[in-house]
This record gives C-alpha cells, sequence and structure tokens, in this order.
C-alpha cells in the first residue's frame, strides 16, 4: 500500500493590518464543517461529491492501492511485482502506440526506472514509470497511462500527486517529462509548463528526448502536500464563501436611527454611527494635506507665484487670455468649459481658489481643452505639454504636489 507521509505547513501569525480576526475564521471554518458534515450525513448525492475525494474513499476503502515497484538484478523481485510489470507493459503499449514494444520493456524492467501502479480489486490499470537523477535534482517521467475503461475517473492526478509528494520525500524538487500533443492537456492540469525554469546544462545528456514530443517541467513547492492540494483548495473557497456570506449579513443589517439630535446634540464623532466599522469604514487621518491647513494668504502668494512664472514662459502665449470667439467660432461648440491664465488670475484675486485642489482643477482643465481641441501634431498641442510640465515642476518646488 502507497503510504505519503503528512508534511505539517507553517504559517505567519494573524498580526498583519488588513488580516481578518482569527475568530471571524474559525467561526467561517466551522460553519463550512458543520455544513459538510450536514450534506455526508444527508447523503442527497453521491454523485456530486468530488473527483479526488471519490478516489480517496476506494483508497480508503481498499478498492484502489498504489504501489511503487521496479525490477532489479541483485535479488529476485516477488510474484506480485513480476504481475504489475507485465500488466503495465500491455496498458503503455496499448496508450502510447507511438512508443516501441522493445522500448517500452527495456525503460519497464531497467532497475534505474521505478513505477507507481495504480491497482484496482488487485489488478493494475494505471502507472507511472519514471527515473530520478538526485545529483541534478529533477526527476524525468518516462510513460504515464491508465488503462482505457479507468480513464476521466481522477486517477491520473491521483497517481501524479503521490508521485510529487514520494520524489519530494527524497529531495527533489524538479520533474521533467515529454508529452506528445495528446498528452500536452493533462500534463498542463497537473502543474507542468513548457516554461522550462532549469538550465539545460542540468538535464542535457541525462534525460531521455523525443521528436515532434514537448518538453514539460513541474517545480514543486516543500509547503505543498499535493495529495491533499484539492481539498484545501476546496476547503479555502468554502471558507472565502462563508466569510463573504457573513459579511453581507453584517451590512444588510438594519440598526436603529440616530436619536441623540432630538436630545440637543449638535455632533458626533464619525466612528461612532452604528455599522460603519463593519462595512469597512477606516479613519482617514490624513484627509487634509499640511498645505490646506495654512493660512489663505500664504496658500493665494504661493498660486500667485505660480502663475506669474508661467506667464513668463515663452510657451504661455496660447494660454493668456480666453480664446476669441471670432477668430475662432467652433471652439466654443467643442469646450463647454473654457478655462486661461487670465481667468485663472481673476478667480485668484476673489479668493476662489480656497484649496490647492480647486487651483489644479482649473490647470488641468486648461490643459484637457487644448488637447481636446487641437492634434497633437500643432504648436498649441506642444505648448501645452511644456508648460504643463514647468506648472507641475513648480508646484512640486513649493510642496504643493507629491515628489
Amino acid at each position: 500500500m502507497w503510504n505519503s507521509s503528512s508534511k505539517a505547513t507553517t504559517s505567519n501569525a494573524n498580526n498583519k493590518e488588513n488580516d481578518l480576526p482569527i475568530d471571524m475564521v474559525n467561526r467561517a471554518m466551522n460553519a463550512v464543517k458543520e455544513s459538510q458534515a450536514a450534506i455526508n450525513h444527508t447523503v442527497l448525492n453521491p454523485l456530486s461529491e468530488p473527483q479526488d475525494e471519490i478516489v480517496k474513499d476506494e483508497e480508503r476503502c481498499g478498492i484502489i492501492e498504489l504501489h511503487c515497484i521496479g525490477n532489479s538484478l541483485a535479488m529476485d523481485i516477488d510474484r506480485q511485482t513480476k504481475i504489475f510489470l507485465v500488466a503495465l507493459q500491455s496498458i503503455f503499449g496499448q496508450q502510447l502506440p507511438e512508443m516501441p514494444p522493445t522500448y517500452i520493456s527495456r525503460l519497464l524492467y531497467d532497475p534505474q526506472h521505478k513505477t507507481i501502479v495504480l491497482s484496482k480489486k488487485g489488478q493494475a490499470i494505471g502507472g507511472i514509470c519514471f527515473r530520478s537523477f538526485p545529483t541534478q535534482g529533477f526527476t524525468e517521467i518516462v510513460f504515464c497511462a491508465i488503462s482505457m475503461p479507468e480513464q476521466v475517473k481522477g486517477y491520473g492526478s491521483y497517481m501524479m500527486n503521490h508521485l510529487k509528494d514520494h520524489i519530494m520525500d527524497n529531495g527533489v524538487m524538479h520533474l521533467l517529462a515529454y508529452a506528445d500533443c495528446n498528452a500536452i492537456g493533462y500534463f498542463k492540469k497537473q502543474g507542468f509548463s513548457s516554461n522550462i525554469r532549469l538550465a539545460r546544462s542540468v538535464y542535457e545528456g541525462y534525460i531521455k528526448e523525443y521528436d515532434s514530443a514537448t518538453l514539460m517541467h513541474c517545480e514543486l513547492h516543500s509547503g505543498i502536500v499535493h495529495t491533499h492540494f484539492a481539498s484545501t483548495i476546496r476547503m479555502q473557497k468554502e471558507v472565502l464563501t462563508e466569510l463573504i456570506a457573513q459579511r453581507q449579513k453584517e451590512v444588510e443589517r438594519v440598526r436603529t436611527g440616530l436619536t441623540c439630535f432630538k436630545h440637543g446634540v449638535a455632533a458626533i464623532p464619525i466612528a461612532s454611527i452604528p455599522g460603519l466599522k463593519e462595512i469597512g469604514w477606516q479613519p482617514n487621518f490624513s484627509s487634509t494635506r499640511v498645505e490646506e491647513r495654512s493660512n489663505a494668504v500664504h496658500l493665494k502668494s504661493i498660486f500667485e507665484a505660480v502663475l506669474q512664472a508661467m506667464r513668463r514662459q515663452t510657451t504661455a502665449w496660447p494660454f493668456l487670455s480666453p480664446v476669441d470667439p471670432k477668430d475662432v467660432p467652433e471652439y466654443y461648440v467643442h469646450i463647454k468649459y473654457p478655462m486661461d491664465l487670465k481667468t485663472i488670475g481673476e478667480r485668484l484675486e476673489r479668493g476662489y481658489y480656497k484649496t490647492r485642489r480647486l487651483f489644479m482643477a482649473d490647470m488641468a482643465r486648461m490643459f484637457s481643452n487644448c488637447r481636446t481641441f487641437n492634434e497633437p501634431n500643432t504648436d498649441y498641442y506642444r505648448c501645452a505639454n511644456t508648460l504643463e510640465r514647468f506648472y507641475l515642476n513648480k508646484m512640486r518646488q513649493f510642496g504643493l504636489l507629491d515628489k
């Protein structure tokens, strides 16, 4: 019987700022387990059970078994191993018709090759023949096949996952295999890729190369137990779905309205409003920039300095005053909200720009209007780009723009 050693993975403490509270995760996991227990108890539809769980159930019941076998020149092999090797020789020959029978026999019976055989009710139904190169850090998959009547039942993934755990137990973290056009899809589902992340010098001269086949690579991770991988991912999905459902219930819960204002309270802290934190609200401690907390006179003087510097630029001529509708009658048909340096100056004198955002919004509109109305190959368009770069640099110099 094939036995895979369980591996415990370490996890970091739940101390990141955006991590969910551990008690919330525990509640979700308990809810999922209770739901699974109820489903298993009622057995509404056994056919809806995931394929990997069905295969595991068959293993627990002894219907299927996995064995790691190989030939030996130093000692006699047992009768059952001989029977399995002969059966696999036939299965590989039927499922891999491009491989010569003598070639299959030579590799399958080679003592340097091992084979994982999957038996069902004592009869071999598939296997993976492989050879490990510990000094090179990889294992080569030579043959992989399941008998025709037993295909599309999850047995192929089941064997591959056991092989991955087996070679990791021996310190090997890379799998290589040549796949023909019919097998590429299978290997991709098992985590293989044609993007080889091993240097060619590592495997060249060791692995057997085949014409009209694609070399595929799978890099393993020591923190993953592949025989439990599918069920772990499924559990994570179910826990995440439960967490979303719990959050949705919390968001949709109707809370009583605020009654404090009836008793003469003029204002309350935002954080005290029921339900805000539950929907993800967090206080914004830096909602107001330092420059916007400065006095209005100081802010106005900075805007005036920026404006004067812009007016002195040689590229400012298209923006010094509003566009004359007599010269460009169609301008105001396309530009609904015109802006220019003269208008910005007038607004500045009236005290319109109380914040940096208002000043920057009008500047951005002025440049955007120019680029909207004019083609990129015109002087107007080029002047807009040049003057805008100058303007942004001046704003940075005065500390009104992030560096």
